[in-house]
């Protein structure tokens, strides 16, 4: 689903403030496979028209006011590289801040190769941010679109208070095929599919596209446990 009719679809119009526009990839590591990172970031960024694959807002949804991020996988194919990763911690610690829910919808296929052990370091800088969050007592929605994979599967994707996830996606660390060819085993029908994986507790519900953001404004109220509109209670952490 193309991005903006996805933001459309699930926040209050007029509501988005898009953030953290200034921070771009870099190439630190100079890495080239068939062709140069650099050309594989210069190609993405004509193909969607932004600067890297994750976007982070402040809004609202149905008057209730998130920290919101997602993904977009038609940019190198949602993977995590280091600005990606800074992104994801800023969507937390705004949501620490202002004291408003965090939410985050993925689509990724893991950490991203170019930039080496510095796109695996955001597995570990997104789960720590998100534990001060969490220390906060402040809720954090995931929301699991097709697929979720690697890395990002590995780390805050899968370690919300809730996590939801869209009909059919794939989820998982490692994709079926590696799986099988590693275990030397056949793998259950339905493998790492959303519906497979609330039969085994990995997820609290699957919801329709079009009924997400209904489901998410009746999410939030019962996480905030406060009226239409209302911010979380402030939080004594001075013990913390």
């Amino acid at each position: 689903m193309p991005t903006e009719e996805r933001l459309q679809l699930l926040l209050d119009e007029g509501s988005a403030e898009e953030q953290d526009l200034s921070i771009e990839p870099l190439d630190p590591l100079g890495f080239r496979d068939s062709k140069g990172y650099v050309d594989r970031l210069s190609a993405s960024r004509k193909h969607i028209g932004q600067p890297d694959a994750f976007r982070s807002f402040l809004a609202s949804i149905d008057g209730v006011s998130v920290s919101f991020g997602m993904f977009q996988f038609e940019f190198m194919g949602g993977s995590m590289g280091s600005v990606v990763g800074e992104k994801i911690t800023r969507v937390f610690e705004r949501a620490a801040e202002k004291h408003i829910p965090a939410i985050v919808l993925s689509a990724s296929g893991g950490a991203r190769m170019q930039e080496g052990i510095l796109s695996l370091m955001q597995m570990a800088k997104t789960s720590v941010a998100l534990q001060r969050l969490r220390a906060l007592g402040i809720p954090y929605v995931s929301v699991l679109l097709h697929p979720t994979t690697g890395g990002v599967a590995a780390s805050f994707a899968m370690l919300g208070d809730v996590i939801l996830a869209e009909p059919g996606a794939m989820v998982g660390f490692a994709g079926p095929r590696v799986i099988e060819q590693t275990i030397r085993q056949k793998l259950p029908v339905g493998f790492q599919r959303a519906e497979f994986l609330l039969r085994h507790g990995f997820i609290d519900s699957i919801v329709p596209r079009p009924e997400l953001k209904a489901g998410l404004s009746r999410l939030l109220r019962l996480l905030l446990g406060s009226p239409k509109g209302s911010a979380l209670p402030k939080t004594d952490t001075s013990e913390m």
